[in-house]
């Protein structure tokens, strides 16, 4: 596999990486993200990432890569210059982000909704829980993190590449979920709320709210009825990620 051998910082290859580092922006209007380490590589390999690059240090062995991927090798000072972590395990690379417009007609039965979760990890978190439950998609709406911020990426483990994501209005959603017939419940308190354990998730969407204010208003007005998670009447909430865990498991053994 012939390597290219890049030795200025200031290299556009170097720079395309930086760039989608750290725009949102500009990974949006590439359709593009930068990820690391051979985990991502793997993951993006196996389940049809579409490559454009691999960045590595010298001496890493790299995994067969599709005709076309560009193979650059630089120094671990020039690499540590891209990452976005201290320790990138010698591999950088640059990868195609599949569609995240919602499309006009969702075809499974079981999706979980963000409203606003702005914590890259937590997104990341949640996403990697809902591929392992086999849930069919992820709703982002009102202002959460970034699907291709490199800390969701990482926090992914791989399910960036495996399970769709989509960006849309909270109403754009709604409107989707209830074509497919599929009920919208929340995560959130009030008086037709029910038990998790109680209430048939087999079918549906669960909407989890953010970190700080749990689930909007303008999402509770859009669903049907609201579920709780028991517990201890000493702690007040949980984290959007291990909320959303339990409930992608509620979700799993009713279907």
């Amino acid at each position: 596999m012939e390597r290219d051998s890049i030795t200025s910082r200031a290299n556009p290859l170097l720079a395309r990486v930086r760039k989608l580092n750290s725009s949102r922006a500009f990974r949006r209007e590439e359709g593009a993200f930068a990820a690391e380490g051979p985990k991502l590589l793997a993951e993006a390999l196996r389940w049809g990432g579409e490559l454009e690059a691999v960045i590595c240090a010298p001496g890493v062995g790299l995994p067969e890569l599709p005709e076309g991927t560009r193979v650059a090798e630089v120094s671990d000072s020039l690499l540590a210059s891209v990452a976005d972590t201290q320790s990138p395990q010698g591999i950088v690379f640059i990868c195609k982000g599949k569609a995240l417009s919602v499309p006009g007609r969702l075809t499974g039965g079981r999706y979980l909704l963000l409203d606003g979760v702005q914590d890259p990890g937590n997104v990341g978190t949640i996403w990697r829980t809902a591929d392992a439950f086999g849930t069919d998609g992820l709703l982002l709406c009102e202002g959460c993190a970034d699907p291709w911020n490199p800390k969701t990426v990482r926090a992914t483990m791989g399910a960036v590449f495996r399970l769709p994501v989509y960006e849309c209005a909270l109403e754009t959603a709604a409107e989707r979920l209830a074509a497919a017939g599929l009920p919208l419940y929340a995560a959130a308190l009030r008086d037709d709320t029910a038990d998790v354990r109680e209430l048939d998730l087999g079918r549906c969407a669960v909407a989890i709210g953010s970190e700080g204010r749990g689930v909007s208003q303008r999402t509770l007005e859009l669903c049907e009825r609201t579920v709780k998670i028991p517990m201890s009447p000493r702690c007040e909430s949980l984290n959007a990620a291990v909320a959303a865990a339990v409930v992608l498991w509620e979700m799993a053994r009713g279907g």
